[in-house]
């Protein structure tokens, strides 16, 4: 049971030590003073019956000396009248003894009758004899250890001349009423107390454990590789849980930053990787490449070609020249020269492409917005829109929708590519345009990878977003920074 309440939250576990600590003082405050209100009302108790027992043992004195039993029966009635607001708490019985321990007079005398032994009244008078030791001659409270009842004894005696004793009966349960009506008063005063102090304590021991628990969640997100900030009007405070937050706070920036040059320095050897690949690569189709251009150039060269083999040449040279260039854009190099785009190389894709659209019964929307050449290279666009196209193609379901839109502006070409499709995750999305980064199986991860260098080597700029259950690429291209 202590385990589990140990193992609490905070949030709980505050608020209900404090609770316990205020309910706890409570109690011994409370308990402390009742034990002290008791003490002095039986010291009260007492004091007014010494101080009624020696007014009464002068007036018993003149009574007694003359044998004067009647009036000596009136002044120890007396007190029974009423009690008063000096002396609220009366004695239960009053009775004088002579100086051989034989009642005198009594205020019950049916059960008290006079020259009864003193020890033969009650057990409790037995051990008060047993008890008896006046020897000075003042007021004395004897409380035998066993007896229900405490006796006042006043010795009846003036000029040393003693003749008798007077003996006032107080029941031990006499000061219970009294006692109960202070312990009462102490009971509403606790429960005020606690009404006021534990709202408190459980406000301010909420306030005070939400800030730890906050920090022990990040904390959790912290071991994890996943640190999030500490918004500051959680706790604006600059004491030690104030200085954890910022400990923490300055922390997660700090792993936030190496992770993020982690992954920098991972993306840096990836390109580089490409990089030799691609070196590699670019010199075993560069030679190919020539050859199959200069043999187009010297069909062309051919005055009795019919136009459709021209018209199909042309294609096959555009195609060619779009490789070369898309070689030289695998390299990352500074800059290719090549012919503006002009609006036959859209038509060019439509073209090439319209064979896999039909395939998978696409409702493909192609929406161009070219009337003339702008000064885009051709090779670099085309490589853009197919790689774009050919991704929307695969990504869209069967019979599903997709389409282009080429527009362009006084200073930019904007080109806009969307199709049906599961979103991309948050995850994918932050590392599309990574080297081998794929969301297929058969897919090898570089056409988006070209892409993007592409377009920032065209110093234009890309993005993908999930847009109303679709996915859209948009790429958008300056004009004044064409080759």
């Amino acid at each position: 049971m202590m385990r589990a309440i140990f193992n609490l939250s905070f949030r709980y576990k505050m608020p209900l030590w404090g609770s316990f600590l205020i309910v706890t003082t409570a109690i011994i405050i409370s308990a402390t003073l009742l034990f002290r209100a008791y003490a002095d009302l039986k010291v009260d108790l007492l004091r007014n019956a010494a101080s009624q027992g020696n007014t009464l043992a002068i007036s018993l004195f003149k009574a007694l000396l003359h044998d004067d039993v009647w009036r000596a029966y009136e002044i120890i009635t007396a007190p029974f009248h009423g009690a008063t607001p000096e002396f609220p708490v009366q004695a239960e019985t009053l009775l004088v003894v002579n100086r051989t321990r034989h009642v005198y007079v009594s205020t019950r005398p049916e059960e008290i009758p006079m020259l009864t032994p003193l020890a033969r009244i009650a057990p409790d008078y037995a051990l008060l004899e047993a008890s008896w030791n006046l020897r000075d001659g003042h007021t004395r409270v004897i409380e035998p250890e066993g007896a229900g009842r405490i006796f006042v004894v006043t010795p009846i005696v003036e000029e040393s001349a003693e003749v008798g004793t007077l003996i006032q009966v107080f029941s031990k349960s006499v000061l219970i009423p009294r006692f109960l009506e202070s312990a009462d008063r102490a009971a509403m005063m606790a429960g005020l107390v606690l009404t006021i102090l534990l709202p408190i304590n459980w406000y301010w021991g909420r306030r005070t454990a939400e800030p730890l628990a906050t920090v022990a969640d990040s904390m959790e997100s912290l071991a994890r590789g996943e640190p999030q900030p500490l918004p500051a009007h959680v706790y604006a405070y600059h004491d030690e849980v104030g200085r954890l937050f910022e400990s923490y706070n300055r922390t997660a920036e700090q792993l936030r930053a190496k992770a993020s040059l982690e992954q920098e320095v991972l993306r840096s050897e990836r390109l580089a990787a490409i990089g030799r690949l691609a070196a590699g690569i670019a010199h075993e189709v560069n030679n190919p490449l020539a050859g199959m251009l200069t043999a187009i150039d010297t069909l062309k060269q051919r005055a009795d070609l019919d136009p459709k083999v021209l018209k199909t040449v042309g294609l096959v040279e555009r195609g060619l020249n779009q490789i070369a260039d898309a070689v030289r854009a695998l390299l990352v190099e500074a800059k290719v020269q090549s012919r503006s785009l002009a609006p036959e190389d859209v038509s060019d894709v439509q073209t090439l492409l319209h064979a896999q659209i039909a395939r998978k019964g696409l409702v493909f929307e192609w929406r161009v917005n070219m009337a003339s050449q702008v000064s885009l290279p051709a090779s670099l666009f085309r490589q853009v829109l197919i790689n774009l196209v050919l991704n929307a193609i695969q990504a869209a379901p069967e019979g599903g929708h997709a389409g282009v839109v080429v527009s362009v502006f006084p200073d930019r070409l904007t080109l806009d590519v969307r199709n049906e499709g599961p979103p991309l995750s948050d995850e994918l999305l932050q590392h599309l345009f990574e080297p081998f980064m794929t969301t297929r199986e058969s897919g090898h991860g570089l056409g988006l990878w070209v892409t993007y260098q592409i377009v920032r080597q065209l110093g234009g700029h890309i993005r993908a977003e999930n847009e109303d259950a679709a996915v859209r690429f948009f790429v958008q291209l300056p004009l004044e920074n064409a080759a």
